[in-house]
C-alpha cells in the first residue's frame, strides 16, 4: 500500500523534489506529472481537476525540472533562435511582442540576434545559434543563409526553401485599399516610395502597387518615384529623399510611403519646405506602428496585424517542434486594414483647378 504523506509536509523532506516524489505524493504516475508540467499536447486528455492538483503541488513544493535530463530524453532544449534585421521601435518590435508573449506562455527561451542587413552576420548568427542547439528558427524579414534541418518559420521572409513556413501579408489587398482611398479623395498625381532592395517585402509590395495603379488608371511617373537605399530605421529614411523630390517638383498631391517610419520623415520634409500635410500633400504610411496615432498629423496608414503575425509565427513554430510528424502549411496569410487618420484629405476645389494645367 502506498504511503500517504501529510499535505502540509514536503515530500521526502531535505531532498530535491523530483517527478517521482511528486507522483508518490499525489498518487499519480510520473508520466502524468510530466505531461501536465510540460503542457504536452495530450495534457488536455487529463481532467482539469488533476491538472490543477499537479500544478498546485509543483508550486507548493517549488519543483524544478531537471532540464538536462529532459533534454537527453526529448533531444529538445526548449530554446528558439530569433533572427531580425534590427529592433528599433516600429515594425520589428510589433512582431516581436507577439513572438515573445507566445514563447513566454509556452515556457520557451529564445536568443534574439540582429544582423543589421549584413549577409555575413546572417550566416554567422545561424551557425552560432545552431551550435547552441536551438530547436528551431523564427526569422523576421530575414532569409536563411545556410541550409538547416530544423523547423523554420518566417514573418515576411518570402522564402521558397523547403521546410520553411511563411507568415505573409496580402500586399495586393493593402495596395487596393490605400490607392482606392487616395483615388476617392481625388488624387491622381501620386508619388510613390519603394523600399530598400534588401527588405524582403519591397518587391512584393511594389508589384502590388504597380498592378493596382494600372487598374485604377493612375500613372506611376518615374520622376515621382522615391527608391530607398540607405540602411536606416529612423525617420531619416524618408526625410532626405522627400526633400530632394520637393526640390525637383511639387507636381503631385499625395505620397504613398514604404513604411510609417519613412512617412514620418517625409512629412517633416514637407513641413520644412513650407508646405502642409495634408492640405498640400496627403501621405499614407504602412505598418501602423505605435507612434503613427500620436504623430502630428496623425498618420493614415495600412495596418499590418503585427502582434497577431508574431504570435502566429511562434505558435506554428512550437507546434512544428513538438509535433514534427504533423503536416504544416507553407504559407499563412493575414489581411491588412486601412486606418484613416489626419494625414490624408480630399484635394480642395481650388487645388483641382490650379493643378488642371499639368503643373
Amino acid at each position: 500500500m502506498m504511503k500517504v504523506q501529510s499535505k502540509d509536509s514536503k515530500p521526502d523532506a531535505g531532498k530535491p523534489v523530483t517527478l517521482k516524489t511528486l507522483a508518490e505524493y499525489l498518487d499519480l504516475s510520473p508520466a502524468t506529472i510530466s505531461i501536465v508540467l510540460n503542457n504536452s499536447p495530450v495534457a488536455k486528455s487529463i481532467s482539469p481537476a488533476t491538472r490543477e492538483r499537479v500544478l498546485d503541488a509543483a508550486k507548493k513544493f517549488e519543483y524544478r525540472p531537471n532540464l538536462h535530463a529532459r533534454m537527453l530524453r526529448t533531444r529538445l532544449t526548449n530554446t528558439i533562435g530569433v533572427i531580425v534585421p534590427e529592433l528599433s521601435e516600429g515594425y520589428f518590435t510589433g512582431v516581436m511582442l507577439g513572438v515573445e508573449q507566445y514563447l513566454l506562455q509556452e515556457g520557451f527561451l529564445y536568443f534574439t540576434v540582429s544582423h543589421l542587413g549584413r549577409a555575413d552576420l546572417r550566416e554567422e548568427y545561424q551557425e552560432l545559434l545552431m551550435s547552441r542547439r536551438v530547436d528551431g528558427f523564427l526569422l523576421v524579414n530575414t532569409e536563411l543563409s545556410v541550409n538547416v534541418s530544423l523547423p523554420v518559420v518566417g514573418v515576411s521572409s518570402h522564402s521558397q526553401e523547403p521546410g520553411v513556413s511563411n507568415i505573409m501579408l496580402d500586399h495586393d489587398f493593402a495596395a487596393k485599399k490605400a490607392l482606392r482611398h487616395l483615388y476617392d479623395l481625388g488624387h491622381r498625381k501620386i508619388a510613390f516610395m519603394k523600399g530598400q532592395r534588401y527588405s524582403l517585402d519591397s518587391e512584393a509590395r511594389w508589384a502590388s502597387i504597380v498592378s493596382t495603379a494600372n487598374d485604377l488608371g493612375i500613372t506611376i511617373r518615374p520622376e515621382l518615384c522615391i527608391y530607398l537605399e540607405k540602411n536606416l530605421w529612423s525617420p531619416e529614411l524618408g526625410y532626405p529623399p522627400m526633400r530632394e523630390l520637393l526640390a525637383r517638383t511639387h507636381d503631385f498631391t499625395a505620397l504613398f510611403c514604404f513604411n510609417d517610419t519613412a512617412a514620418i520623415g517625409a512629412i517633416r520634409a514637407i513641413q520644412d519646405a513650407g508646405l502642409s500635410c495634408p492640405r498640400d500633400i496627403s501621405v499614407i504610411g504602412f505598418d501602423d506602428i505605435i507612434v503613427a496615432e500620436y504623430f502630428n498629423p496623425r498618420l493614415t496608414t495600412v495596418r499590418q496585424p503585427l502582434h497577431k503575425m508574431g504570435w502566429a509565427a511562434a505558435q506554428l513554430l512550437i507546434k512544428r517542434i513538438q509535433c514534427p510528424d504533423e503536416p504544416y502549411p507553407h504559407e499563412v496569410w493575414f489581411e491588412p486594414e486601412l486606418v484613416v487618420r489626419e494625414s490624408t484629405a480630399a484635394i480642395p476645389s481650388t487645388s483641382r483647378s490650379r493643378r488642371g494645367d499639368g503643373r
